[in-house]
């Protein structure tokens, strides 16, 4: 994105090479973890996911859980982590997702990462099963009432 500021891209790939040459001014930090991955996600200013396929996106809850506001598309998967002017910004143009994603409380978006600990997870998941008796091969979805095989 034509935008000011830093860029960094944390991770690697196949088409590394290819984009450090296209994008001399982008900083490719390369595979990062633990620690060392948080203090780049923390030292953002906004975290930007241009996937239009990706089904879930967990750096989106981690940029979240470090107290960075996502820009992605709207698509499956931002659509479900992303609440938009909350924790982050969804659009087709992603320079405006951006923009509005930068106004945003990095406080807020770490409370809404929360939703997604482990213990939060379990706690739904098990909230949505319920055994229709006790040689049920099948659970029950509560939120989509229909039977799961």
């Amino acid at each position: 994105l034509d935008t000011p500021g830093t860029k960094f891209v944390v991770g690697d790939g196949p088409a590394r090479k290819k984009l450090e040459r296209k994008y001399p001014d982008v900083h490719f930090a390369g595979v990062k973890r633990g620690r060392e991955l948080a203090l780049y996600m923390a030292a953002s200013d906004v975290f930007v996911f241009p996937s239009l396929t990706d089904t879930f996106g967990i750096v989106m809850i981690e940029a979240a859980g470090c107290g960075v506001p996502v820009a992605a598309y709207p698509v499956t998967g931002p659509n479900q982590i992303i609440k938009e002017g909350i924790n982050g910004a969804l659009d087709t143009n992603l320079r405006n997702a951006v923009d509005r994603a930068l106004r945003l409380d990095g406080a807020i978006c770490r409370t809404t990462a929360l939703k997604y600990s482990w213990h939060e997870c379990t706690r739904r998941f098990v909230s949505n099963l319920h055994v229709l008796n006790r040689n049920a091969t099948h659970v029950f979805d509560a939120d989509r009432r229909m039977e799961i095989a």
